[in-house]
Formats: structure tokens, C-alpha cells, sequence
């Protein structure tokens, strides 16, 4: 069968939030099978447990936040990608502020961290979202048009496109497709960090957002090149970081999905408005386990390796 995954122990990390600019730190548990993610704010006067769903997401505004009971953590979308980049279905993670630290800019040192604790696999089948017909959602209309839709795939495929009219992005490439299965998450998508303009930065923190942003932990351009001393981590580094983005916001339906995800300038909000599209058609989706692991889509079964 093809089992359910948590951590094999408990690790911690320490950073700041990109926008709030706090400290803040992160503690990964291993979690019991059936129990999903869930966000536990221990900062409170009396803890509140945050359980990934698609209808917890309460802002999508430059990133996704969850909120239950008036307590809420903004910017998961990085961790959740690592989470379903490497296949862990159940997590416990303590969180002393308001939002998860922006690390890197990407999801690698997530990565890190849950393989540092180690994976295990528990005595219960994977559940996954099988997308049986194809869903879509769209805004707005010629230049201002975006849309991403699911079809049905065995397997978990991103495909992403941006436009950018910058001549860094332009020349770097701003169509992407990424299969999980190839089992190379790790190595082509997570070390993707999120970007910006030197512009939108001045706006944001003029706004008290970014607070916590800087060339170390983001990709900052100018009018003509990019800012950071060490360049692209990857020629295509931008698209690459929106799929990224676009596995953290998905998996916070909490279930591994099964479809081909594809999207034209895609964001957080649509992203999440997508799966709220899908959990309305009940007849677009089925949930499905693998008992005999070989009939599961190739790379699946297989404990996904750091780098």
C-alpha cells in the first residue's frame, strides 16, 4: 500500500517573516495519520490549532494566510510546498508569531529541515484528490486575463506560464512544466526564491508589508537587472518559483491532489479560488488510495531525497 508520511523527529527552525519583519520560531512534530497539517499558534494566551484546508485560507494578498478563531499565519505557501514536494501528509508545526519565516526566500531550507528530521512512512494508505473532470476559474479579460484549471492526470504535473515584461524574465524564460514524478523537487523547484522590483519594494514597505524582505532572502531587480551579488540560482528561476507557489497554495486542501495543474499568470488568490471551484463540483473529483503501490503514478512510492 502506499502510505501516509510524517516526520521521524522533531526539528526547529529560526527567522523573521518577510512582511512583519518578527522573529519567529518554527518547531516541525511528527503528527498521527488522519491528522493533516496543522498550524498551532503557541504564542497565544491559549494555543490555536490552524488545520490545512482549502476554506482556512482568509487572504491572499502577496501570499496566502489561514486563520481559524481569530489567530492567523500568513505566507505558508513556501512550507506547504516542501510538504507537497516531498510527500508529508501529517504535521504538527508550532509557530510563535503571525507568520512563517521567510528563510531563504524559498522552500529549500524547508526541505531541509523535514529531511533532517527524517521521514517515515505510517500504517495508513495516502488519500489523494483525484480530479476526475477538468475545472477551471478565470479574471479579467486580454491583458488583464488570468486563468489555472485541473484536468484529469495520473500523476501531479504543473504547468506555469508568466508575463513579465522585464528584460531579465524575458530573457530567462517564463513557461515552465514540472512532473513530481521525476522525483527532482527538490533539485529544480525549491531553491526557485520569490522575487520582486526594487519599486514594489519601496511601495511595500511603505505600506508596513516586506518589512522583513532583503537580498537574501529574495530575488530584487531594478529597471534592468538583477540586484542580487550571486545572480539566478536557476535561468528559469522566476516561473520556476510560481510553481512552487502554486504547490503550496494547492496543497492546502489538504489531501495530495492527483491532476494536471495549468496556469496563465496564476496567483494565490486564484489559486485557492480553484480549489474552492473543485470542492463545489462534487462530481469533478473522488478520493482514491493506492493499496497496491505499483498501480500508484511512477515516483510516488519512493521517499523523496534532499538533493
Amino acid at each position: 500500500m502506499l502510505q501516509q508520511r510524517t516526520l521521524k523527529s522533531i526539528t526547529r527552525a529560526v527567522g523573521v517573516g518577510l512582511h512583519s519583519g518578527q522573529r519567529v520560531e518554527l518547531t516541525l512534530r511528527p503528527a498521527p495519520v488522519d491528522s493533516g497539517i496543522v498550524f498551532r499558534r503557541v504564542d497565544l494566551p491559549e494555543p490555536v490549532e490552524i488545520a490545512m484546508r482549502a476554506e482556512a485560507v482568509t487572504d491572499t494578498r502577496l501570499a496566502s494566510t489561514v486563520s481559524t478563531n481569530g489567530a492567523k499565519v500568513q505566507t505558508v505557501e513556501h512550507l506547504m510546498s516542501a510538504c507537497a514536494g516531498l510527500g508529508i501528509d501529517n504535521l504538527l508545526i508550532d509557530i510563535t508569531a503571525d507568520e512563517v519565516p521567510i528563510l531563504d526566500g524559498s522552500a529549500s531550507s524547508f526541505v531541509f529541515l523535514l529531511q533532517s528530521a527524517g521521514i517515515v512512512l505510517q500504517e495508513a494508505p495516502r488519500r489523494f484528490i483525484k480530479v476526475t473532470k477538468p475545472v477551471e476559474v478565470r479574471e479579467g479579460e486580454g491583458h488583464d486575463l488570468k486563468w489555472a484549471r485541473l484536468v484529469p492526470y495520473h500523476g501531479y504535473k504543473l504547468s506555469f506560464e508568466i508575463d513579465f515584461d522585464h528584460r531579465v524574465v524575458n530573457a530567462s524564460g517564463q513557461r515552465f512544466e514540472f512532473d513530481l514524478g521525476s522525483g527532482s523537487y527538490s533539485r529544480d523547484i525549491a531553491r526557485a526564491r520569490t522575487f520582486g522590483f526594487t519599486k514594489e519594494v519601496e511601495y511595500m514597505r511603505s505600506k508596513g508589508l516586506a518589512l522583513g524582505g532583503g537580498l537574501d532572502n529574495a530575488i530584487v531587480m531594478d529597471d534592468t537587472k538583477v540586484l542580487n551579488a550571486g545572480g539566478l540560482r536557476y535561468d528559469d528561476e522566476f516561473v520556476k518559483h510560481k510553481i512552487l507557489d502554486a504547490m503550496g497554495d494547492l496543497y492546502v486542501i489538504g489531501r495530495p491532489l492527483l491532476a494536471a495543474y495549468n496556469a496563465f499568470r496564476s496567483g494565490h488568490a486564484l489559486n485557492n479560488k480553484l480549489l474552492r471551484e473543485l470542492l463545489a463540483r462534487e462530481d469533478a473529483y473522488e478520493i482514491v488510495t493506492f493499496e497496491d503501490q505499483r498501480q500508484a503514478p511512477a515516483g510516488f512510492a519512493e521517499v523523496a531525497r534532499a538533493w
